[in-house]
C-alpha cells in the first residue's frame, strides 16, 4: 500500500510503498530518545517528493545508518542504510510520520540496537 508522510513542518514529504504488519522499536541511544516506531523497506519502494535541501544527516558509532532529519523542525521521518551484503540500500520509515496511518494498530517488536 502506498503511504504519504512528512516531517512536522511539511517541508520534507515522501511516498513509500509498504505492507505494514508490524512495527519495530529500537533501544539504541538515538531511537530511544526520538521515540521512533519503524518499518523497513528497500530504496526502490521509497520516493522523496520534496525537501531534499532541508534534510540533515546525523551518523554515530559505526556510521552505518544515516539518521536523516528536517533542518527546520527537527523531525526524523526516515533513515537510510546500506547494510553489508544487501542488494540495495534500505529505508527505515518512522511510522509516526505517515499520514493517515494508525501506528497503534500493529504489534510492536523490540530490536536490541543498544548491544550492536
Amino acid at each position: 500500500m502506498k503511504y504519504l508522510g512528512s516531517c512536522h513542518c511539511g517541508t520534507i514529504r515522501f511516498e513509500v510503498d509498504l505492507d505494514i504488519k508490524e512495527a519495530y522499536s529500537c533501544n539504541c541511544s538515538i531511537c530511544t530518545k526520538r521515540g521512533h516506531l519503524l518499518a523497513f523497506t528497500t530504496e526502490s519502494n521509497f520516493k522523496l517528493l520534496s525537501g531534499e535541501e532541508s534534510l540533515s544527516d546525523y551518523q554515530f558509532n559505526k556510521k552505518i545508518v544515516h539518521h536523516l532529519f528536517c533542518k527546520n523542525c527537527g523531525v526524523g521521518p526516515f533513515g537510510q542504510a546500506n547494510p553489508p551484503g544487501a542488494d540495495e540500500p534500505k529505508r527505515a520509515i518512522n511510522l509516526r510520520c505517515l499520514d493517515d496511518f494508525d501506528f497503534e494498530s500493529v504489534p510492536v517488536h523490540k530490536i536490541d540496537g543498544r548491544s550492536r
